[in-house]
């Protein structure tokens, strides 16, 4: 049957809107109507076509299915204005799609303002293993089908490695060893590109060592924010210039060649691939601190949800499952270099594609997440965890002064008593 693209502009959306979500939970205006439009609203990409391309192919499938169902899709912005979008959606069921792709990371603000309908029965014996799932359940209940994820590992220079006679770490403190040995072999190359604003990029020192966002203030915690912020030296990446840096300049680091190493993404592969270091590098998971373990990773990445307020619950499930299925995870692989959740659609592309092992390995290590709490909107706005780790790194504050002034925050926004 047929089907349309609508994109929204972010400029049609209301002024950004606090992340809070409602006081109280929204009417639920839903139904089941088997027939008519079912309403989809995905994210926009900077180059949407080849997205779009898989899409539309989902739905040429689903629609031959409903001969009474057109599938109608919006690709809505991911600046912080989709909050807004969203809150209208959970409380004006005229203005509600029916499903929705939105970010892990936004899954405990939705859940709280009771927008997403329970899916866990319908997703019973999905192929997503425990910890991904955690990315999109709250108290039992599963608020969508996790459709990618966005894993980091330790991206290494190949020639550097082979003409200074190194070997790819295998714990925190080679890694350290390592970094500190390029930066005084070639004093032209940052030993590792880290920032002081890369939150993800420090988290797996921080749980590697047995801490948690929870528990900044601990022993544990502390251990791996002074691993990590011990990076952003003189020695290996001078404070002065990395204790700004988000997550996406130490790609460009890495990319242009003046970093020997970078804790970078699957989805950072394209990046690498149009810079100076193209063709001169290799990934391995980021190492923990025991010799031969691996950091747990962040899991980040978007899921596929259905509304409370959908007005076709079934045909919504079912259009969830087919483009959260095997076949387009494995297409939007494909497309966009999304990392499959499903097991066994991994599988099948590691079997083709060396360069996902070590990001594959990473996850049957285990991944982890951020609280799934709406305060975790106020500890990331406010950049609780970079705060921590510059002051850390630049002198300003002690580690043990840093992360108790940030546990005090995390309590404080996750409402602990």
């Amino acid at each position: 049957m047929k089907f349309l693209y609508c994109a929204v502009a972010g400029a049609a959306l209301a002024a950004l809107a606090a992340c809070a979500p409602p006081s109280t939970a929204p009417t639920s205006g839903g139904g089941d109507d088997k027939t008519g439009t079912l309403r989809v609203w995905l994210y926009d990409e900077p180059n949407r076509a080849p997205k779009e391309k898989v899409v539309g192919e989902a739905i040429k499938e689903f629609t031959a299915a409903h001969r009474d169902v057109r599938v109608e899709v919006s690709y809505i912005p991911t600046t912080p204005a989709r909050h807004e979008k969203f809150k209208g959606a959970f409380n004006d069921p005229s203005s509600s799609p029916d499903v929705a792709e939105y970010g892990n990371t936004d899954l405990a603000e939705y859940a709280a303002a009771g927008g997403f309908t329970d899916l866990a029965a319908d997703l019973r014996g999905v192929d997503v293993n425990a910890d991904l799932m955690k990315s999109a359940s709250v108290d039992g209940k599963v608020y969508g089908l996790p459709w990618f994820i966005g894993v980091r590992a330790l991206y290494y220079r190949t020639d550097v490695f082979e003409e200074l006679g190194l070997k790819p770490p295998t714990s925190v403190e080679e890694l350290t060893r390592t970094a500190r040995t390029i930066r005084e072999k070639k004093p032209d190359l940052y030993g590792i590109a880290v920032g002081g604003e890369y939150t993800f990029g420090a988290l797996p020192f921080v749980w590697a060592a047995g801490g948690d966002i929870t528990a900044l203030g601990s022993a544990e915690s502390r251990r791996g924010v002074q691993a990590y912020t011990g990076l952003l030296s003189d020695a290996v990446c001078p404070p002065q210039a990395c204790a700004s840096l988000t997550g996406g300049k130490t790609v460009e680091l890495f990319a242009s060649g003046k970093a020997a190493m970078g804790i970078l993404g699957n989805f950072s592969r394209s990046a690498v691939d149009a810079g100076a270091a193209a063709g001169k590098y290799q990934v391995v998971p980021l190492p923990g601190f025991e010799p031969g373990s691996v950091a747990p990773a962040f899991a980040g990445g978007n899921n596929l949800g259905v509304l409370r307020n959908a007005r076709h619950r079934t045909l919504a499930t079912e259009f969830v499952k087919l483009l959260g299925g095997k076949t387009y995870q494995t297409k939007m692989y494909e497309a966009m270099g999304n990392l499959p959740t499903l097991t066994a659609a991994r599988d099948e592309l590691a079997a083709k594609d060396a360069f996902l092992k070590p990001f594959l390995d990473t996850v049957a290590r285990g991944t982890r997440f951020v609280p799934v709490h709406p305060g975790w909107v106020k500890i990331d706005n406010g950049k609780v965890i970079p705060t921590m780790l510059q002051k850390a790194a630049t002198g300003q504050a002690s580690v043990d002064e840093a992360t108790t002034e940030a546990a005090a925050s995390v309590k404080t926004a996750l409402g602990s008593s």
